[in-house]
């Protein structure tokens, strides 16, 4: 979902990210602001003013979105629902949660506080520019009443029903409380999130076709993201149920092939790694873990030196963030797999390997099932299979778009 991101803060325990696709987006809004917006509506300014106000402007929208995620987060905390994170992108922000809501109400709860708290921001900051009048310079005031008005605009499109808008949020938990059906609710509320994509798509070209060519490319892309998104909700539904109360153990491969601590640097390259063609194997010991070896572990040895150094020279200890337990939920280690941009999983209990959970085994299994059951359209892993993106594959964003 994300082309790359970068921690930029904690902020009341959630890590919050930047993608650099917001940067495009700062940059374009910082720009527009300077040269189109705050000249027209507060002529006569020196030009570097208009660019210190369009840079305001920029750092206020993204001070209002993590303010909107942030209350999604800290609700979903308070339901047991935990957030991944927030990231900022080129549309919005998302909190990530990587659990379905535990309720329709919890739901609700949840996605209401953040068109809720745009509403309180942006009543504020239009407090503060009418009552500053005479205090405040006109630069200063401009950027607040703008800022206030963005927050409601941000506020009432993020109440469109439309999934994965917060409004298609609220219109899936009321379908969920009255049919008590979260499956066929979500199928509803993306159907409307898709149609509403396609609305935005039409009617970007029609602004773009009128002369309108800004409005329009930003109407056309926002309405091709909803779109996907909400197509994207209606496949995460599949996989989740799929993958859903299966355990490992079930869809792990036995007997994983694994190497030998007294194994020599040259063998392993020239049996393991040239003949399987993984980048990593685990150190096995009479079946037990005692650690992991990994091709760039070896690549810059001297070739003189790789008869001499044995695989127990270079190992070191598996990641926490590829070994798994063979109990755990199937979906559950989707979700890690996404997370860590890992395609493969060591299964452990005790400190014995039990085997190995591939993502290639995962979507052939989501293959088979598609075809006996006929249940399953398509499916979003196996893009997750191209990018190996984080989270965000299959984590359920909570959106706040500008």
């Amino acid at each position: 979902m994300f082309l790359h991101r970068i921690k930029l803060l904690t902020l009341a325990g959630f890590t919050v990210w930047i993608d650099v696709s917001w940067l495009i987006l700062a940059a374009l809004l910082t720009w527009t602001l300077a040269l189109g917006e705050f000249p027209r509506i507060i002529p006569n300014l020196p030009t570097a003013t208009y660019w210190w106000m369009g840079l305001a402007g920029a750092v206020g929208l993204f001070i209002s979105i993590i303010l909107h995620e942030l209350t999604h987060a800290l609700i979903a905390r308070r339901y047991d629902m935990p957030i991944a994170g927030i990231t900022l992108f080129i549309f919005g922000g998302v909190a990530e949660l990587h659990k379905e809501p535990t309720s329709a109400k919890a739901e609700f709860l949840m996605t209401i506080g953040g068109p809720i708290t745009s509403m309180v921001l942006g009543t504020i900051l239009l407090v503060i520019a009418n009552a500053g009048q005479g205090a405040l310079s006109a630069a200063a005031l401009g950027v607040v009443d703008y800022l206030g008005d963005l927050n409601w605009i941000l506020a009432l499109f993020n109440l469109i029903p439309a999934f994965p808008l917060d409004g298609g949020r609220v219109l899936r938990a009321g379908l969920w409380g009255w049919m008590n059906d979260f499956a066929r609710a979500t199928r509803i509320a993306a159907g409307a999130g898709e149609f509403f994509g396609i609305a935005m798509i039409l009617y970007g070209i029609l602004e773009f076709a009128t002369g309108n060519a800004i409005a329009g490319v930003w109407l056309f892309f926002i309405g091709f993201f909803l779109h996907g998104a909400a197509g994207a909700a209606r496949q995460e539904l599949a996989v989740r149920r799929t993958f859903a109360g299966l355990p490992v153990s079930v869809l792990m491969q036995r007997n994983p092939i694994g190497v030998a601590p007294d194994l020599s640097i040259a063998d392993l390259i020239e049996h393991y790694f040239y003949r399987y063609y993984f980048k990593a194997f685990p150190v096995l010991r009479d079946h037990e873990l005692v650690g992991c070896s990994m091709a760039k572990d070896v690549r810059d040895l001297p070739p003189g030196d790789r008869t001499r150094i044995r695989v127990a020279d270079v190992m070191h200890p598996c990641s926490s963030e590829i070994v798994i337990p063979p109990d755990l939920e199937a979906f559950e280690a989707l979700i890690k797999m996404q997370g860590g941009r890992h395609s493969r999983l060591l299964v452990v209990e005790e400190g014995r390997l039990h085997g190995i959970l591939a993502l290639s085994d995962m979507l052939q299994y989501l293959s088979l099932k598609q075809e006996l059951d006929g249940t399953i359209q398509d499916s979003s892993l196996s893009a997750s299979r191209t990018r190996e993106t984080r989270a965000g594959g299959l984590a359920q964003p909570y959106q706040a778009a500008p």
